[in-house]
């Protein structure tokens, strides 16, 4: 990542937990990724050079920075969140960040945009979003995650209880193998085994 675009991050974390330290509601909180969590999301996205990634939990767009900014050229990420403030916050520092062509902001429910994404269709999948919604997710980030594809989930560690239900799911289901992470606020990385 170029030093600019770096300030730029620090400077969105920095607001970002600054906010949240002085908000009581969490739902009006920003809850920005770690930084070494979004520097291994930025290594393994590199690695993986996905053509499309689908973010799921936009917020002010500090993660989003970090993985459109590892996208080889003519790689897309669509990043969808609910929130129309948070997504006008998005818009503004991706275009601070020189990636608005790399990344289409989506204001919208997540299912439903996941819903429509063709299925096998996408490389690498982040979610950090409401974890009361990811088991429901579920079937739809298996279908739209290719073989051999990578879905990181978030706060893992951090809120084990909120997502205890998803994450016994995801070890129960068959051709899947996940790893949990710790860093940042417990990361839970799964594939789906190609069948090739």
């Amino acid at each position: 990542m170029d030093p600019e675009r770096l300030a730029l991050t620090e400077e969105l974390l920095a607001r970002g937990r600054a906010h949240d330290s002085q908000e009581s509601q969490q739902s009006h909180r920003y809850r920005n990724l770690d930084r070494s969590t979004a520097e291994l999301l930025h290594l393994l996205s590199t690695s993986l050079k996905p053509a499309s990634a689908i973010e799921v939990g936009t917020s002010n767009g500090y993660s989003t920075i970090w993985l459109a900014d590892a996208l080889d050229a003519g790689g897309r990420l669509v990043s969808v969140d609910n929130d129309g403030g948070r997504h006008h916050e998005a818009v503004e520092n991706l275009a601070a960040a020189r990636l608005t062509d790399a990344v289409d902001l989506v204001l919208a429910d997540a299912k439903q945009v996941l819903t429509d994404t063709p299925s096998g269709s996408v490389d690498l999948l982040f979610l950090d979003a409401d974890r009361n919604a990811y088991v429901d997710y579920w079937p739809e980030l298996l279908r739209v995650l290719r073989p051999g594809g990578l879905l990181a989930v978030d706060n893992c560690i951090s809120h084990a209880g909120e997502v205890a239900e998803f994450s016994a799911l995801v070890r129960s289901t068959n051709n899947v193998e996940a790893v949990l992470v710790p860093i940042g606020a417990g990361l839970l990385l799964v594939t789906i085994a190609d069948p090739g």
